[in-house]
Formats: C-alpha cells, sequence, structure tokens
C-alpha cells in the first residue's frame, strides 16, 4: 500500500471526530446501509435514477432531486424526486419537472445539475439548473418553482441578473445559516440570489480558481467550496478551496481524496448538511457516470466527510455505511456473505479465468448461479478494459424480478462490490449475468476520446447476503 495513503487511513481510523458512532435507527446493517458505487433500488425495485443531485431536509423527511437519465441520448426528459426516512431507502414521488413543449427545457434540449432549496422569505421551493442545447453551445441557468416539496415545479425561465439571463453552464447552490441563498458557477463565480430567490441579486465573487460541478458548505465559520476538473464524463481528483467570507480571499487547498483515487471515482455534486443540536455531519454526495448507460449504470458516491483543524477529507473509501441522523454521526457496516457456486447451465467455453476473476468480453457470454435466499451480491474487478454487463435475477418462475446494468469500468484496476439486490421474498433464485460487448466512451469538445477499451466482466464472487 502506498504509504501516503496508509498514513491517511491510520489518521482516519484514530480520530475521534471521525470514529464511527453507535447505531440508535433499529436498522439491521447489513440489510439498510449507504453503498457507493453499486445501483440503488426504490421501494418498487427499480433504479434510482437521480443524477447531478441535491438532498432537501423537510418536515423529518429527505427529498433527493436528480436528473432522470435515458440510456440512449443525452437528454433532458424531467427531474425526478425521491423521498426518505433515512437516506437509504428511497421511495419514488414524480418527476416534479418534465420536458416542455417548448423553450429552455423544450424536446432536444440539455437538463442538468438541478438543485432545490426553500426560501425562507416565501416559503417556496426553488429549483435551479443548467439549461443548453445539446452542442452546450446555449447556456443558461433556469429556475421554477412549486409551492410543495414534492409537487410538480413550474418553470419560470431564465433566471435573471440585472435584467439578463446567466449565460452558464455548471452550477451548484449554497444556503447559508442566515437564510441567505447562493448560486455557484462554474469557473469561480458565487451570485447572491434575491429574497425571494428568484434573481440573482449582485456578484459575489468572480474569477477564483474552480472547476466545475461546484459544492459548498460551511463548518465553524469557515467556508469551503468544492470543485471538480474538466474531464468530460471521466472521473479526476477534484479539489476545494476555504475562505472565511463568500467574498474571499479564497485559498486553494488542493485535493480532498488521496491523489490518484479519482475522488474514489466520483464527480462532487452536493455536500448535505444533517445538522442537529450538537454537531454536523456533512455528507459528500458525488456522481460516477458511466456514460452512455447514465440511467442503468451510472450509480453515486455517498461518502461523510471528515472536517478537521479548517480542511475537509475523504480519507478512506466507506463502501457500506449507516448515517446516525439523531446524532449527525456515522458507523461502517459489513455483509454476511455465503459465496454461490456457478450452475451447470454457465458457458464455461466463453469464460476464463484470469487475476482471480472469472473474465470474459464476448457479446453474450452468460453466467447463471441459482440461490435461495433473499439478497445476492456480485463483486468484481474495475478496469481500463472494463465494460458492460446485464445483470438480472430470475424467480422459480423464471419471472425477472430484478435487473439492471454494470459497469465495469475504472481508469485504475480495483476489486469492489458491483451489485447488491434489494430484499425480495425469501425463496429460490437465477442470478444471470450476461457480458453485453460494449463499454463507456466519449468525446470532450476537442474530440478527445475518454472511456473504456474493451468490454471485459471480470467477476470474483457471488454470495448470498443476509
Amino acid at each position: 500500500m502506498n504509504t501516503r495513503l496508509l498514513i491517511i487511513l491510520l489518521a482516519a481510523l484514530l480520530c475521534p471526530e471521525f470514529a464511527p458512532a453507535q447505531n440508535r435507527s433499529g436498522l439491521s446493517a447489513s440489510k439498510h446501509a449507504i453503498r457507493s458505487g453499486i445501483a440503488w433500488f426504490d421501494a418498487s425495485n427499480q433504479v434510482v435514477n437521480a443524477h447531478g443531485s441535491c438532498i432537501v431536509e423537510d418536515e423529518g423527511r429527505y427529498y433527493l432531486f436528480g436528473e432522470f437519465k435515458t440510456d440512449s441520448a443525452n437528454v433532458f426528459i424531467g427531474f425526478g424526486c425521491y423521498s426518505s426516512q433515512d437516506l437509504m431507502n428511497w421511495k419514488f414521488e414524480r418527476i416534479v419537472l418534465p420536458q416542455q413543449t417548448d423553450g429552455l427545457l423544450g424536446p432536444n434540449r440539455i437538463g442538468e445539475r438541478v438543485k432545490v432549496m426553500k426560501c425562507p422569505e416565501t416559503g417556496e421551493f426553488v429549483m435551479y439548473m443548467h439549461t443548453d442545447n445539446r452542442t452546450y453551445t446555449d447556456p443558461n441557468i433556469g429556475y421554477a418553482t412549486s409551492s410543495t416539496i414534492s409537487g410538480v415545479y413550474q418553470f419560470q425561465g431564465a433566471l435573471l441578473h440585472e435584467g439578463s439571463p446567466i449565460r452558464r453552464w455548471d452550477m451548484g447552490t449554497f444556503q447559508d445559516t442566515d437564510g441567505k441563498g447562493y448560486l455557484l458557477i462554474h469557473h469561480g463565480m458565487i451570485y447572491e440570489l434575491s429574497s425571494d430567490y428568484k434573481s440573482a441579486k449582485r456578484l459575489v465573487t468572480s474569477g477564483q480558481k474552480a472547476g466545475e460541478s461546484p459544492a459548498m458548505f460551511k463548518s465553524g465559520g469557515l467556508y469551503y467550496w468544492l470543485s471538480s476538473n474538466l474531464t468530460s464524463w471521466e472521473r479526476n481528483d477534484n479539489f476545494y478551496l476555504t475562505a472565511s467570507s463568500l467574498e474571499g480571499p479564497w485559498t486553494h487547498r488542493g485535493f480532498f481524496a488521496p491523489e490518484g483515487t479519482l475522488t474514489w471515482n466520483s464527480q462532487c455534486s452536493f455536500v448535505f448538511p444533517i445538522a442537529r443540536e450538537k454537531d454536523t455531519l456533512f455528507l459528500y454526495t458525488g456522481d460516477r457516470w458511466s456514460f452512455p448507460k447514465q440511467a442503468a449504470a451510472a450509480t453515486y458516491v455517498w461518502q461523510p466527510i471528515l472536517v478537521k483543524d479548517g480542511s475537509m477529507s475523504l480519507p478512506v473509501f466507506q463502501e457500506s455505511w449507516q448515517a446516525d441522523l439523531a446524532r449527525a454521526a456515522w458507523r461502517p457496516v459489513s455483509m454476511k456473505k455465503k459465496t454461490v457456486p456457478a450452475s451447470v447451465q454457465s458457458a464455461p467455453e466463453n469464460w476464463e479465468i484470469s487475476d482471480g476473476a472469472m473474465t470474459s468480453n464476448k457479446k453474450g457470454a452468460t453466467i447463471t448461479y441459482p440461490f435461495k435466499g433473499r439478497r445476492v451480491g456480485i463483486t468484481g474487478i474495475s478496469k481500463n478494459t472494463g465494460g458492460y454487463a446485464r445483470v438480472w435475477i430470475l424467480d422459480s418462475k423464471g419471472k425477472e424480478v430484478v435487473g439492471t446494468t454494470v459497469d465495469f469500468y475504472s481508469k485504475y484496476a480495483y476489486s469492489s462490490l458491483k451489485f447488491l439486490s434489494p430484499l425480495l421474498p425469501k425463496g429460490t433464485y437465477t442470478l444471470c449475468i450476461e457480458v453485453l460487448g460494449e463499454h463507456g466512451v466519449w468525446y470532450n469538445k476537442a474530440r478527445d476520446v475518454f472511456g473504456s477499451t474493451d468490454d471485459y466482466v471480470m467477476i470474483q464472487d457471488v454470495f448470498v447476503a443476509d
């Protein structure tokens, strides 16, 4: 292990402010957790589809807003809303802002980075987003309003500053402790919003050394400004700045995850403060993009932030953890696993053992795993030659009950959990894994190519969990 990473790991484990808290939720640690980098399933066993997201707490419930993506085209079809009591189990509410008949969010347009805040003055919920055409040459910041948090939002058009639209793209929002709202813009701009949140009141600062996908939080009187480098859909080492005032001066603080981890393979989207009487837990929410299969294969990376002595970090990747919402603390969780052998119905001629994993890049190669229980999982290897696999579960009658797409791509190689089914009625099932013969690949505006170079699926273990 890298010496620097080992030192960071030991410091994180010994630091009392980052120590695991007692679980008071009453939930089974193995059955309910925040698990980063794998598909999440909602109460209807559908994949949670909420990208470039934010979280809002209202009347004791949590609401997740995000881009409702497709696997066919990078185009706006709507912003979705999910609700939860514990940040782990999500119910799909509705598409709260659908595609419009025309205008900035009309057909064949882009809608990204949706953020929602409740205006203290009016009690309205105001939604902000980046709107654009599909070539990203017509950017605007738009906004919509609703009297209820999960109701249908009415699109109001472009957000104005001094009577003119803010023609920018990547954006975020921040609500200060005094109730003032702020719009964060790529490349280091902050606007203060009007008291009704429906226009930009003033430009607070500009020209700071920030990138895209801005996010912000405040702790101990210090502002933390998170940002991503510009690498298209590729993950990168995100960085942050700090200041005691939004006007600055802002100090560039460097990466907040160990260098080379590419922010644990994610891009920052939002920081959600779980504020309680004695403490606040800051929740980093990021996206693990998977273009072009953004609906089925793109996942989320949610991590507890370590804030200490004027710095922030994600020193150790927490693959599975719970938030103690009563105490604004957290604890790691683990699962009891029992390995499931592959069935004789598998196609060994299309698979080989490589690096300790069942490996194939042959389109259509399928392997099946019969199991008994309520939940099944897959661990595997991601690397720069990884491709897509279709993963689905059949019940005893051969009916598909759960299905999704799993992306085995990463710029660097690592082993992790790749799939975990939702809890199913106890019974007999078959897990199926098929190599799709496809991989993520995309281009930036300069036509530089990014993504995988092959279609490999690498399965290390299939297990039944409690």
